[in-house]
């Protein structure tokens, strides 16, 4: 659930720099992806509002497009950022862009009006087909699902090739090769899945949750604690008790940890688990350097797995 004191903050700075980039890093290409000095400046350009999307991107377009990552740093929050004025360049000139939806980068769509872009727009939770439920908010982390990510390479791979008629064949071929990734990858989770299957695991944030649903993993976490974490709010004196005697009660497995955000409740629960044994796994919203999306995500599911199925 997007934090709304998050969305003023963003909504407050875009009107004053209308500009971005991750917060301790400049913009860079996405995964491990050359330079984006490469191809020529006349060519195809990709921006992606975090280096998940543009490492999916990149795998698509392989040397036929630039793609530039707005958040990239890996030791940042993807929340936080400071402005540039080379991001509303790079909006301005882009032939496409990726943002996430959901409320996750609401930024994105008032850089694009600002920089008055052209670009087709693919957005990650439309591409989905994700609705929030009946009673709760909808869990707007869908790079965490395999088959959402796969659908959106291909609308990706379907706009290049609009976009570069001559490059098609190389657009579908990459394509092919990124699939066949996906499909090792989720053949890990159906096998992982094995010794998962209703296992019950803490979240800080509900970051991986798709992921662990694909696992059969149980989230004991009171939703009132993960809510308001991710709404940078406190959290309620008796769900904290709550949540910390899921780790002093040994009833889960695992904390799975979103190390990109902390505070002094995160802290608390990540101390109880550790204090009491409990397995913690940490995750991320943004690629660490040097890995792509199918390698990152893998390792994501071995950790995990590893954590339960111990």
């Amino acid at each position: 659930m997007p934090s709304r004191r998050r969305s003023l903050a963003l909504a407050a700075t875009l009107a004053g720099t209308l500009a971005l980039t991750a917060c301790g890093g400049g913009e860079d290409t996405a995964g491990s992806a050359p330079a984006a000095s490469s191809p020529a400046a006349d060519g195809l350009s990709v921006v992606a509002s975090t280096n998940v999307y543009g490492s999916i991107a990149s795998a698509i377009a392989g040397d036929a497009a630039s793609v530039t990552s707005i958040i990239s740093d890996p030791s940042a929050d993807p929340h936080s950022y400071e402005a540039s004025t080379r991001t509303q360049l790079e909006l301005s000139r882009a032939d496409l862009v990726i943002e996430n939806g959901g409320g996750y980068d609401d930024f994105m769509e008032q850089m694009l009006s600002a920089a008055g872009s052209q670009a087709v727009v693919l957005n990650a939770v439309e591409v989905s087909g994700k609705q929030a439920p009946a009673d709760g908010e909808l869990n707007e982390h869908v790079w965490y699902d395999v088959a959402t990510v796969r659908t959106l390479a291909e609308r990706i791979e379907a706009e290049l090739a609009k976009a570069s008629p001559d490059d098609a064949a190389a657009f579908e071929a990459n394509l092919a090769t990124f699939q066949g990734a996906l499909d090792g990858l989720q053949q890990r989770i159906e096998e992982e899945a094995a010794r998962t299957q209703g296992q019950p695991v803490a979240v800080t944030e509900p970051v991986p949750g798709y992921l662990l649903d694909a696992l059969g993993a149980e989230d004991r976490t009171p939703e009132e604690f993960s809510e308001a974490i991710e709404e940078e709010s406190d959290v309620p004196v008796a769900v904290l008790q709550e949540t910390l005697s899921l780790f002093t009660g040994k009833q889960v497995r695992a904390l799975v940890h979103n190390e990109q955000t902390t505070g002094p409740q995160t802290e608390q629960v990540l101390r109880a688990a550790q204090d009491n044994g409990i397995a913690v796994v940490p995750v991320t919203e943004t690629l660490p350097e040097g890995e792509d999306y199918t390698t990152w995500m893998t390792e994501n599911v071995d950790a995990i797995a590893a954590a339960l199925g111990a």
